[in-house]
């Protein structure tokens, strides 16, 4: 089974399984489609984590693909410049590349096929162009402005000075050069040879800070999951640099209530949510970071006594304002797909170039558009979170597995920057809380806090939004619907897999 958003992906993921590929093969193939068909949202030029279930140990691995400041990236240099902030856009915003390091390491670990026969369905579509789907376009068309500053990305994404159409055909020959380079020398290509020398080339036409070292440098690397439980269910992430602490935070603040027993949807039932969510994010923003560089206190965070404590700050009648001061004391878009293959190796595998259209520079002739994941970073000194030579930021990335007597069930992941938390606690609470399939799950009317306001999806009836404005929140409207999810649930006593796909993407879960 596969769930991924968008077609094309999919049916390459199938391709691979098909003929005997694994989980992980057919996850990475899948992936190198989407840096494709769905370019606005993830790319060569971004990062990936993953978790693998490995069926012959029954072993939970996570893999953090995430990249790296350059080596110049410091403070003073920034606030030389006269920033006061990691800019949001452009080149100084700009991280080392990991998700290629990533899938190649992973395929070499866990996968069976050759890493560049993953890549000939990414390629083709490259080379022979795909067919722009509907979601696909309208994010194209919002941020078609980011492109027309550079001459490169306006050539490689803009037709005629404007973003493509839906169900028009579009190529990225550039792209493709990379991609096919890739297949043939494997990852060296993008951080040693010829692809890194253009990235760097262009990073220095436009007063970047990449440096080749910063490449040639970069490692992707094995860590331990962190988990919480939920009802019946521990539900596992991949740990900071990722935000994938604070949906066990939320989960485990949730715990504390009676979910069940609130109408679901009601003015009660978002308020708790919403509040739970308010508490565990202060506590990310607080403390996720770069482990190597400083300490995050994971156990105290995910500890029951704390999730108590948190709960009780929750009133039932006011909403807390924002930002929401932290509780411990002192000591944007994505894709999401998941991967079950015949002998139950699942994979639960995001990729991100983090905002829409990334750092808006594509590299030159190269094709490759580059994230913007610096802007994660912050400037102040005294934050965990502050920019520095070689620190990997905050992630909002979090793919996630969900085990029940310690068999994995649920592989799944909510796309959304910062909604990513709130989502996956979300799915979590209507399947286990409130009974819905995985489906109705995943569709269910959604919600989101920012820049302080309650931002809900057009379903949410007035009635419930004029409740909530009495407690105390801003209430607006979303203009576009809030993130996307997958999901893969592992029926082990019927011996069937179940698979949902979220109707606000273009994707689809196929299996066979």
């Amino acid at each position: 089974m596969v769930a991924t958003s968008q077609p094309m992906a999919t049916a390459a993921a199938l391709r691979i399984l098909r003929r005997g590929g694994n989980a992980m093969d057919a996850a990475v193939a899948a992936s190198a489609t989407l840096c494709v068909t769905e370019p606005l949202s993830t790319g060569i030029g971004g990062d990936c984590f993953l978790l693998y279930h490995e069926a012959g140990t029954g072993e939970l691995h996570a893999l953090n693909g995430s990249g790296r400041a350059p080596g110049r990236a410091t403070p003073d240099f920034l606030r030389a410049h006269d920033l006061t902030m990691v800019p949001e856009r452009g080149i100084l915003s700009v991280t080392v590349p990991g998700a290629v390091d990533a899938w190649q390491t992973a395929v070499e670990r866990f996968g069976t096929c050759d890493f560049g026969a993953l890549l000939q369905p990414a390629i083709e579509y490259a080379e022979n162009g795909f067919a722009v789907t509907p979601v696909v376009a309208g994010n194209w068309k919002n941020h078609a402005e980011l492109f027309r500053g550079s001459s490169d990305s306006a050539q490689t994404f803009l037709v005629d000075d404007r973003a493509p159409v839906a169900g028009s055909l579009h190529h990225f020959p550039d792209l493709a050069r990379s991609l096919r380079l890739i297949a043939e020398q494997g990852k060296d290509a993008l951080y040693r040879g010829a692809l890194a020398e253009e990235i760097i080339r262009f990073s220095h036409e436009h007063n970047g800070l990449l440096e080749l070292d910063d490449l040639a440098g970069h490692r992707s690397e094995w860590v331990e999951p962190v988990s919480s439980s939920y009802r019946d269910l521990t539900i596992f992430e991949v740990p900071p640099n990722s935000q994938g602490i604070t949906t066990l935070m939320t989960l485990n603040i949730l715990e504390q209530a009676g979910l069940r027993d609130l109408q679901h949807l009601s003015p009660e039932h978002i308020h708790l949510v919403i509040e739970a969510f308010k508490l565990a994010r202060a506590e990310g923003a607080r403390y996720i970071a770069d482990p190597v560089f400083s300490e995050v206190p994971v156990q105290a965070l995910l500890s029951e006594q704390f999730a108590q404590q948190q709960y009780a700050r929750i009133d039932a009648a006011t909403a807390m304002p924002c930002p929401v001061a932290p509780g411990l004391p002192e000591h944007r878009d994505t894709v999401y797909l998941t991967v079950v293959d015949r002998d139950r190796n699942i994979v639960s595998f995001i990729n991100s170039l983090y905002h829409p259209g990334g750092s808006g520079m594509v590299a030159g002739s190269s094709g490759i558009l580059l994230q913007n994941r610096g802007a994660c970073f912050v400037l102040d000194e005294e934050h965990a979170n502050c920019i520095a030579p070689g620190k990997r930021p905050m992630h909002t990335i979090i793919p996630a597995l969900a085990c029940r007597d310690g068999e994995p069930v649920l592989s799944f992941g909510v796309m959304g920057g910062s909604y990513q938390p709130l989502g996956q606690a979300w799915v979590i609470s209507n399947w286990l809380d409130f009974g819905m399939d995985f489906q109705e799950a995943i569709d269910a009317p959604r919600f989101h806090v920012e820049d302080g306001m309650l931002v809900v999806e057009r379903p949410v009836p007035q009635a419930t939004r004029q409740a909530l404005a009495r407690l105390g929140h801003q209430v607006t409207e979303a203009e576009t619907p809030i993130g996307g999810a997958q999901m893969i649930y592992i029926d082990r006593a019927q011996g069937v897999l179940h698979a949902a796909s979220d109707p606000r993407k273009d994707g689809c879960a196929l299996g066979y």
